[in-house]
């Protein structure tokens, strides 16, 4: 733990001889030195091995950070017991500082009490801080579900000295290109519960369906941790454009050109006990997330809902058996049909392998509609690379994978019960299976190189027989 704190000092804590200064109390200097190193060495085994009191903590360096928002960050450095505790505590105290986002360095420093009030085993803590420029700027890549994009943004941290957030960012990809601004706000001790508004505009464009969409919105999410879960709720408010991409576009795409709006509700709940996001060993994910559309207006009328499901198990030579399990469904509400962009796609290098990005499920002269209920389920075999080239650094970020993919995209009857839906989603199962080489970039995305081999396959499919490269941050 030792490493986070910038120095305990000498002058306090060491056990060589400290140099004399002042008169001359008719003391010889040997003897004074003895008489201090024996009180060095009484009081060094008081804070290691008894009761210490944290008597103050202060941080240095503040400048438009209010003081009280750093109150409930270091608050339980005062409840540390013994010398160990005091530097766990201030390490996790540290932790949380750096979390908010409005920090540059912080540094920890560990010093016995001076003053008259100081006692035999109290201790101060200094948090020494550097906060953030009031403007920073940024430039980045990202990776999606195979596509990429390159980032611009503005950031003003610490807007009004509580940790808030105004950020500026401009993103132009290869399917998508993005504009928004956004203000953050956490609450004070309670960083996971957090408050963001975001004003935007997105154009996309997505070939599979001949289409492009432009859309003008307004959110608000409201981020909180309730027992061992995470939660989001979301109202959306948003103006949408759509189009077609191509003078071939189908009748049916034609048909779903024009302006909307859509007002929606949804809530989302995740359970992630997994050790990585992209390549865990152990854990599992539970992930629901419902939707609502058209009760606070709008055109777009309809109940959403849809899962994902992940285990993962370690087992023998440091390989890994994962099994995934997605699943959605869409119910039209007033009668009004649903849209195109609000229906469910399938099949691609991130879900079902083999198969074309978007390319499963309902379509109309080449045009992929989506559909209104699906599932998709994958087992998959993660190993060390074969004699395990590069172990224990670059080697690490390569795995051998194996996978077995199997999913279904339709429009269903509610008119008819649920076992004519289930029995329809269990028709014309498009299935694959292969192998390949995955790379985890960072702990954010990965990429895929399968030899694939596709099953099942429907009328109107399109496959990718043989090699499929992969990139993005969601994978079945």
């Amino acid at each position: 733990m030792c490493h986070f704190i910038r120095g305990i000092r000498s002058s306090r804590w060491s056990m060589d001889p400290l140099p004399m200064h002042g008169r001359d109390m008719g003391v010889h200097p040997d003897d004074m030195i003895e008489v201090q190193e024996a009180e060095q060495e009484t009081k060094q085994e008081v804070l290691e091995n008894k009761d210490v009191v944290v008597q103050h903590v202060n941080i240095e360096g503040l400048g438009r950070t209010k003081e009280d928002l750093l109150g409930y960050e270091i608050s339980e450095v005062f409840h540390a017991k013994n010398l160990i505790d005091v530097m766990k505590k201030s390490h996790m105290a540290r932790q949380k500082l750096l979390r908010l986002g409005i920090f540059k360095e912080v540094e920890v420093v560990i010093d016995t009490s001076d003053g008259a009030d100081a006692l035999p085993n109290g201790l101060d803590v200094t948090f020494e801080v550097t906060e953030m420029k009031r403007l920073t700027g940024s430039y980045n890549t990202m990776v999606g579900n195979n596509e990429g994009s390159m980032v611009l943004g503005v950031k003003l941290p610490n807007v009004f000295g509580r940790a808030e957030k105004l950020t500026f960012q401009f993103s132009y990809g290869t399917k998508e290109t993005s504009y928004g601004l956004s203000f953050f706000k956490p609450q004070p001790g309670n960083f996971e519960r957090n408050l963001t508004l975001n004003l935007y505009k997105v154009t996309g464009q997505f070939p599979w369906s001949s289409l492009k969409e432009t859309d003008r919105g307004v959110s608000t999410e409201l981020n909180f941790p309730l027992w061992r879960t995470n939660h989001t709720l979301k109202w959306e408010g948003v103006w949408r454009e759509l189009g077609c991409l191509a003078r071939s576009a189908s009748f049916a795409v034609r048909e779903e050109s024009g302006h909307t709006l859509k007002s929606a509700l949804s809530h989302t709940m995740s359970i992630d006990t997994r050790n990585s996001a992209i390549f865990p060993k152990k854990g599992a994910l539970l992930r629901i997330n419902q939707e609502l559309a058209g009760y606070t207006g709008g055109d777009a009328s309809f109940l959403k809902e849809d899962f994902e499901l992940q285990v993962n198990r370690q087992l023998v030579w440091d390989s890994v058996l994962s099994a995934s399990l997605w699943g959605g469904c869409l119910l039209p509400i007033g009668g009004r049909p649903s849209s195109i962009a609000d229906r469910f796609y399938l099949g691609g290098p991130t879900s079902v392998r083999g198969f074309g990005m978007y390319s499963i499920g309902p379509q109309s002269e080449g045009d992929y509609l989506g559909g209104e209920a699906y599932w998709a389920g994958g087992l998959h075999l993660y190993t060390p690379l074969p004699f395990r080239p590069g172990r224990g650094g670059f080697g690490d970020l390569f795995r051998t994978h194996f996978f077995l993919n199997a999913g279904n995209l339709c429009n269903l009857n509610y008119g008819e019960g649920p076992r004519a839906h289930l029995q329809k989603l269990a028709e014309c199962i498009r299935w694959s299976y292969g192998a390949g080489i995955v790379l985890r970039l960072a702990n954010i995305a990965r990429l895929e190189l399968n030899y694939c081999i596709p099953m099942g396959v429907q009328s109107g499919d399109r496959i990718c027989d043989g090699v499929q490269f992969g990139a993005g941050i969601r994978f079945l």
